[in-house]
């Protein structure tokens, strides 16, 4: 059972419900706080009704904003783009739907078809994963590819970051065999010590390497993306 809590809106000061999930036998108290979160959240709700099938559209939408990172008739690849909320918004940016630019969208899991995007049911990881996306790609490069990846959690602290570092070297590895020169790199990642490894291979293989947490991201997260912009080309090391 639910229960509303009134407070006041953040922007316009009018009155604003505070949903309160109350806890029993069967839930936990993270699985109660994570609904708790869920129906309060504004970018869930936003979603919902714009049709996004994520909140993580907002995040890349804000980037976008900030970056310019989309272009009509971009080469986009999505990595780990199931339920396809980044797909969505690749898609409208590039005017895939329109034919003018290209999403491929590729994770382990089924999703459910886009207008304009290829989704390929593929492991990334493996062997033919890069040389199968390459064979799709227009013009013989991605100008763009996107990671919002993130492992299983664990409960694990150190664990948990350790996984979704590993996931973001394994996508810039990625990026490096199929992006055009000149293209860009958008990826996940946590705050934390092992970071290093990953920005000296971007530093080197791109112009520009930074980090970005838009504001769609919970400040209490400790998530963080990487934009490197500017890839050099040349071979892989």
């Amino acid at each position: 059972m639910t229960r509303a809590k009134r407070g006041e809106g953040r922007r316009t000061g009018e009155p604003r419900l505070k949903v309160r999930v109350k806890g029993t036998k069967r839930r936990s108290q993270s699985s109660r706080r994570w609904i708790e979160r869920q129906l309060n959240d504004p970018y869930v709700a936003a979603a919902r009704r714009s049709g996004y099938r994520s909140r993580a559209a907002y995040k890349l939408m804000q980037m976008d904003d900030r970056f310019q990172l989309f272009k009509p008739g971009m080469r986009v690849v999505d990595l780990g783009a199931a339920p396809g909320g980044w797909s969505q918004v690749a898609a409208q940016k590039v005017r895939a739907a329109e034919g003018r630019g290209q999403v491929v969208a590729v994770d382990v899991l089924d999703m459910e078809p886009i207008a304009g995007v290829e989704a390929l049911r593929l492991d990334f990881l493996e062997a033919h994963g890069a040389p199968e996306i390459k064979v799709l790609l227009r013009d013989g490069g991605a100008d763009l590819v996107l990671s919002d990846m993130a492992a299983p959690a664990t409960g694990h602290a150190r664990t948990d970051h350790l996984r979704i570092m590993a996931l973001a070297e394994a996508a810039a590895e990625f990026a490096c065999e199929v992006l055009a020169p000149g293209g860009a790199f958008l990826c996940k990642v946590l705050q934390g010590g092992t970071e290093r490894t990953l920005l000296e291979r971007l530093k080197r293989a791109f112009d520009n390497v930074r980090h970005v947490k838009p504001p769609a991201s919970r400040k209490e997260s400790a998530e963080l993306y990487v934009l490197a912009t500017g890839f050099k080309g040349g071979p892989r090391e």
